[in-house]
């Protein structure tokens, strides 16, 4: 043992145990052994047993050599007069101390001793720390004295199934305990790291406890989760440390090739060099190349890597795949092909060139590759096309720093770190960072590292002080400034949602700002904060105004805060404005916004509000854009939307004029990212023509309430025949449906609009199931006037007839409603903009439109067959004259139908398509409220079959003449087919009149 200037050494003794002793072992006096006492003699144990006792002595060196010290006598404190005579037998050192100049003792424990919790953690760690050695080494003042202390057996055991982990496996490490254990914590003290990680629960890590045990598991583990692992707790009064060491064997895709193909010219080139590299492992791995003929193998070691080399000297005479085998005992070799191909007399070749990299000559179809230069990890390639011409350079070269943030962030996120300190250090280095983006690949970097670093913000509830977030909107403000035709432009060809993931992650973080911060105040070019913490007796209305272009103001009105205050906590409100990233967004477009451009003031206004340490979403906030051209959409970004990739909704916010300004004011129910949309074609809104339309939509449903009242008087007067009881059942159905989906539409205003209102999506399906129904009952009517006319030997049941009648009248509608529902459902194009109706824009509403106009085409098609068939008479179908009122019948129900359902919805498919002009709204408003009107007047009261039903139910008289009507054409083909008398036909058909 060496010692430096004035030593001290802590003894401790071992004695025999003569008989029990009298008094408990003597503790000596600060002036004679520094320290306190240790083990305490058990009355009970057998004479000549040997025990510990509590008798520590000091030894002081200063000047005197350490033999002539040692070698003076001990005394052993004098036991009293009761006691038994004790013998020293052995002498065990317990700490090692070395007293500085500026008297501070760096004290160490020997083998078998350590300071007990209580010292340790109140005292300062050596700076150089004994491995496997918790409290090993403290630092004492000149006032203060101690010793290490014996320690007990461990109290527990950590068990690890194997050492040797493959890639993709789940790591289980359990600690058995037969103790109380008390601040357990695990860390993990990775390969070619200089100190141990913290773990915490995250991505891959989650942490089990129950009675007697914890289990450490990490799930997808590779070889970043390699090293060894350690679980520190507190028992029995000391610390403990218990320790495992895994080993994860690499995988294929962590080894890389350089390049993996290449195109040598013998005449220009004739040596050239591979490589394999590896990242840095205990495994051992060794290389070996094949074939190795002409070539010379050498190992490359970098801080963080290793590249196995081969240099070959002589090019080979015919092409060539060259194999690098990794291998390290006990495990499967790795293998990397590289391709080379040798270029011969004739063949077509692309020159020497020397932009941004060095291109050797290269065979046509063949890819050259080069290293990325400087500091910067990755691949160029460049073509070289069949033709000799070179191509394109595609670069995925990414500055090194910004890579290994990223990875640090990533591990952070899985479970390697202590976010609560992390974090503030990856933000301040990227920060120093953001000067080296120079490429897209850089810029994907740099966004994804901000993306990670939120969720871990987020899942663990870390707060950022005043630098960490001015790390933040530096970075943020950098980023926005960049030049997007050059960087943002490729770098969203890449990925399209970058601009929304950027937007989300200084969302998140900052908000995250500490209350002891608050209030705090941040501008820049680009990007403007303002946070404010409120006391719970917070003023009336909380109001925050931006020096923006065009200037912005937001507030949010008291009762919206109201509900905060019960809780008696602070509220932090934050404010944040960013500048030119609403054009970095993708031009995605929600629901009631289509697929129109539009344009943006320039900048995004969010606005959070936390509360106990929560989020708080819900609330009125109310902003003033100041002056804006077109006609504005308020919006809000909503992450959510198009798989996650983020876009514009209008859900919860709404357009107000503000009074006695001509600027621009939003409301909105919710807290998020707001900002404006101008368009300058918008559908109409006439308060005259939503009068019109009410007012239509009300006479249209007592129309039809009184048809149905018509058809309860008269019914069992009208249907006294076959074809007469479908055509008024048909009829009555279109009557009821109609009646329905007018109900439905005329409440729907009535309902809270947006795609998150479960009553105006059901209103909305309700009205499209009911419209088409009504569209089908009329297609029904139709087939079976086809089928009566066309195939008179050929006649179905009335029971069969109504039945298919029925399928096609209510569950093919229902079909083509519920398919539409799931298929622009999920897309957020389902319900119109601030409506219950389907949506014309992302193309819902062409799914009832498209069966409407092909219905008015097929009953025109029937309408045609009919009357050929009724201008070809043959011998079998009767008398001209029954032809002809056969055929007026037919008219007669084309004009119910046709003109009023065709021609309305013809309008409405004008109204589509038409943007500008007024007119085919008023038409379409006109025509559709009336439907109602004219089906009680030409399907109902018109008829004369019901107009002489009505004059036998109020005036009781007989009319002189019956009525020739579709029942009347069924009665003379029944008739006919059943071979009744000529002169029956004759008299009906004279009886009849139109």
């Amino acid at each position: 043992m060496v010692c430096s200037a004035a030593p001290v050494l802590l003894l401790a003794m071992t004695l025999p145990l003569v008989e029990p002793p009298a008094v408990r072992a003597f503790q000596p006096g600060q002036n004679q052994a520094r320290g306190g006492s240790g083990p305490q003699l058990d009355p009970e144990s057998g004479a000549g047993e040997l025990v510990l006792v509590s008798v520590y002595i000091q030894l002081d060196f200063s000047d005197e050599p350490w033999p002539v010290a040692l070698s003076q006598p001990l005394t052993v404190p004098a036991a009293s007069a009761s006691s038994a005579p004790v013998t020293l037998t052995g002498l065990n050192f317990t700490t090692e101390c070395n007293v500085t100049h500026d008297r501070r003792s760096y004290c160490a424990c020997l083998s078998g001793y350590q300071w007990n919790a209580s010292i340790c953690s109140h005292r300062q760690p050596c700076q150089t720390t004994i491995k496997h050695r918790p409290c090993g080494c403290l630092v004492l003042s000149p006032t203060e004295a101690g010793y290490c202390e014996l320690l007990p057996p461990v109290p527990a055991t950590l068990n690890l199934d194997s050492w040797l982990q493959m890639p993709g496996n789940t790591l289980n490490l359990t600690l058995l305990m037969n103790q109380e254990t008390t601040d357990l914590n695990w860390f993990l003290w990775p390969t070619g790291s200089p100190s141990p990680v913290l773990l915490q629960a995250g991505t891959c890590v989650s942490l089990t406890s129950s009675r007697g045990q914890t289990v450490l598991s990490i799930v997808n583990i590779s070889h970043r989760w390699a090293g060894e692992y350690i679980c520190r707790f507190e028992a029995q009064g000391f610390r403990w440390e218990l320790h495992q060491v895994v080993r994860v064997p690499l995988q294929a895709t962590d080894v890389t090739g350089l390049p993996d193909q290449l195109s040598v010219s013998c005449a220009t080139s004739p040596g050239f060099q591979l490589s394999c590299c590896i990242p840095s492992t205990h495994l051992g791995y060794t290389a070996s190349w094949s074939p190795r003929e002409g070539g010379q193998a050498s190992v490359f070691n970098k801080p963080d890597s290793q590249c196995f080399m081969l240099a070959v000297q002589h090019c080979p005479t015919a092409n060539t795949t060259y194999i690098c085998e990794l291998q390290s005992p006990g495990l499967s070799p790795l293998r990397v092909t590289v391709s080379v191909t040798i270029i011969q007399d004739g063949d077509t070749t692309c020159p020497e060139d020397s932009s941004i990299a060095a291109w050797n000559v290269t065979k046509a179809g063949h890819v050259a590759q080069a290293l990325c230069p400087g500091d910067r990890t990755g691949m160029v390639k460049r073509p070289c096309g069949p033709d000799g011409v070179w191509g394109p350079i595609h670069s995925n070269c990414t500055d090194a720093g910004l890579l290994a943030l990223l990875l640090r962030a990533q591990l952070l996120q899985a479970g390697q770190g202590w976010p609560e300190e992390e974090v503030s250090q990856i933000l301040a280095q990227l920060q120093e960072q953001v000067e080296a983006v120079i490429s897209p690949s850089d810029l994907l970097a740099l966004v994804a590292t901000m993306t990670v670093l939120a969720k871990v913000v987020a899942d663990t509830g870390t707060q950022l002080n005043c630098s960490a977030l001015e790390a933040v909107l530096k970075t943020t403000d950098k980023v926005l400034g960049m030049n997007s035709s050059s960087l943002w432009t490729l770098a969203q060809r890449q990925t399209p949602s970058v601009g929304s993931s950027l937007l989300l992650a200084v969302e998140t973080l900052a908000h995250s700002l500490c209350p002891q911060d608050q209030p705090f105040s941040f501008v820049l070019p680009n990007v403007q904060l303002q946070s404010q913490l409120l006391e719970p007796t917070f003023p009336a209305n909380y109001r925050v105004s931006f020096p923006t272009q065009p200037p912005l103001q937001a507030w949010i009105p008291r009762h919206s805060l109201a509900p905060l205050r019960h809780n008696r906590t602070n509220v932090s409100i934050t404010s944040l404005v960013l500048q030119e990233l609403d054009h970095l967004l993708p031009s995605n477009y929600g629901q009631g916004l289509g697929d129109s451009l539009y344009a943006t003031p320039g900048l995004v206004l969010a606005i959070s509000i936390m509360a106990g340490g929560q989020v708080f979403k819900q609330g009125e906030v109310i902003m003033d854009f100041g002056d804006t051209d077109g006609s504005p959409h308020c919006v809000f970004w909503d992450h959510d939307l198009f798989q996650g990739k983020g876009g514009w909704s209008d859900a919860g916010c709404q357009v107000q004029a503000a009074s006695a300004s001509p600027t621009t004011q939003c409301i909105c129910r919710h807290l998020t990212a707001f900002s404006i949309l101008m368009s300058g074609h918008t559908v109409p809104n006439n308060p005259t023509l939503e009068l019109l339309s009410q007012v239509g939509l009300g006479a249209s449903i007592l129309a039809l309430l009184l048809c149905l009242g018509v058809y309860r008087l008269v019914w069992r007067f009208v249907v006294q025949n076959k074809v007469a009881y479908l055509r008024h059942s048909a009829l009555l159905n279109m009557v009821l449906c109609l009646l329905a989906a007018n109900a439905c539409f005329l409440g729907a205003p009535l309902l809270p609009a947006g795609p998150r209102s479960p009553l105006c999506l059901a209103a909305a399906f309700l009205c499209h199931f009911l419209y088409l129904a009504t569209f089908f009952w009329m297609l029904a009517q139709a087939l079976m006037l086809a089928h009566q006319l066309l195939f008179v030997f050929h006649q179905l049941s009335k029971l069969r007839v109504l039945s298919l009648m029925v399928l096609l009248g209510y569950l093919c509608p229902m079909g083509l409603a519920g398919i539409t529902l799931g298929l622009y459902l999920p897309r957020g194009q389902y319900l119109s903009e601030g409506a219950c109706w389907l949506d014309k824009k992302g193309g819902a509403l062409y799914t009832f439109v498209g069966p409407v106009l092909a219905i008015v085409g097929v009953n025109g098609l029937v309408l045609t067959m009919a009357v050929l068939k009724l201008l070809r008479p043959s011998l079998s179908e009767g008398p001209q004259v029954e032809k002809r009122q056969a055929l007026l019948g037919v008219i007669k129900a084309l004009l119910i139908l046709t003109p009023i359902f065709g021609l309305t919805w013809g309008l409405g498919l004008a109204t589509l398509l038409e943007e500008v002009s007024i007119v085919p709204h008023y038409l379409f408003t006109v025509l559709n409220a009336s439907q109602g009107v004219f089906i009680l007047l030409f399907g109902c009261l018109m008829d004369k079959k019901v107009q002489e039903a009505l004059r036998k139910r109020f005036c009781c008289s007989q009319p002189p003449r019956s009525t020739l009507s579709l029942a009347t054409n069924e009665t003379y083909i029944s008739e006919h087919s059943k071979g009744r008398s000529k002169d029956a036909r004759k008299q009906i058909s004279s009886s009849g009149r139109f």
